[in-house]
């Protein structure tokens, strides 16, 4: 089971702390059966610091290395839209996941219906670059939640929508459980991910892989 999205990288953003923590995160993670992980530090303010990100890669990979050498790991970065609206689009090949065509954006939280088109813009810009847009957690999006169409457009656009696990116990914010489960149902999502910030989100992750694993669209 590949987890691609999660803040087990130690002392970068809100996520693990210490390397202490990041490994009983990856301890945790292979508990839960996890097999491969996809690193997302944040690419937003006030986190954002691309060569520490990398540096804490680095340093987390010499870790796991000393405990699972086969245990496969990537970086990649979970990519705030108004973050990279401000860097540019020349800074998506430094985004996107190391050794793949994948880019997982995030977008805003309160953003109303109209501001979509914005996003779509630029998700067909990054499609148009060859990248395979991946959206974060769109359960935790006002909009969506007031208006599921909003997810089917994105999956009819080649986006693939990506929950995050916590939406079983209600989610981050407290109101991402009902989208999360109507998405569910109606086969939007295309991944579960941890976005791990503790261990405990692992427990998450294992239950809603085993809840709602069936219903992830497999194109």
């Amino acid at each position: 089971m590949r987890d691609l999205h999660c803040h087990i990288l130690p002392g970068v953003d809100d996520g693990a702390q210490d390397m202490a923590e990041s490994m009983k995160m990856f301890r945790a993670s292979r508990n839960a059966g996890v097999t491969s992980i996809t690193c997302t530090p944040h690419c937003r303010e006030p986190y954002f610091d691309y060569m520490a990100m990398w540096r804490a890669f680095r340093a987390f990979e010499q870790e796991v290395a000393k405990e699972d050498p086969h245990f496969s790991l990537q970086m990649g970065f979970e990519v705030n839209y108004h973050t990279f609206m401000k860097l540019g689009m020349g800074w998506a090949q430094r985004l996107h996941f190391d050794g793949s065509n994948e880019f997982l954006l995030e977008l805003s939280v309160g953003a109303s219906p109209t501001r979509f088109g914005d996003y779509e813009r630029t998700i067909f810009d990054l499609q148009g670059l060859g990248y395979k847009v991946i959206i974060a957690h769109p359960e935790r999006y006002i909009a969506v939640q007031r208006d599921l169409e909003l997810a089917r457009e994105l999956v009819r656009m080649g986006c693939k929508l990506q929950a995050s696990a916590d939406f079983v116990k209600g989610g981050r914010l407290g109101a991402e459980r009902r989208p999360a489960v109507r998405m569910m149902k109606e086969g939007l999502y295309s991944y579960i991910a941890s976005d791990a910030h503790h261990v405990g989100h692992y427990a998450q992750l294992r239950h809603a892989m085993d809840r709602w694993g069936d219903t992830l669209r497999e194109d």
